[in-house]
């Protein structure tokens, strides 16, 4: 597990992601939610965005070993992730058995009013 310091801040919102733009996108909209929610509480000051980019080089059996547990491969046939697996594992393979993902992670935070 990630943890970051934001500034002695409690963080409202962490999500690890892949940095791509139409996530980026996607969060930075839901952030206004966020944003609107904690201002209408009352009970904290500005929020505010923390970003992080971060790297985390996998090896194939590491990535392989994660995999089924998102984006729906749970909810596949066995026959069908072992398929998909070994497609994935043998393009891994292809780059030399490693492969280096780049994550971006961003937390809003805001101070409770009336704290120090």
């Amino acid at each position: 597990m990630q943890h970051f310091h934001c500034g002695g801040r409690q963080p409202l919102l962490f999500a690890p992601l892949r940095d791509d733009r139409g996530a980026i996108d996607f969060l930075r909209v839901s952030h206004l939610t966020n944003y609107s929610g904690i201002r209408q509480a009352g009970a904290f000051g500005e929020p505010e965005q923390w970003r992080f980019d971060w790297d985390r080089p996998y090896t194939r059996d590491e990535w392989l070993d994660q995999l089924p547990t998102f984006g729906g491969h749970s909810q596949l046939p066995p026959a069908k992730l072992q398929e998909i697996l070994a497609g994935i594992g043998a393009a891994i393979d292809t780059v030399g058995g490693s492969f280096t993902m780049h994550y971006t992670t961003v937390a809003v935070t805001a101070a409770r009013a009336g704290a120090p």
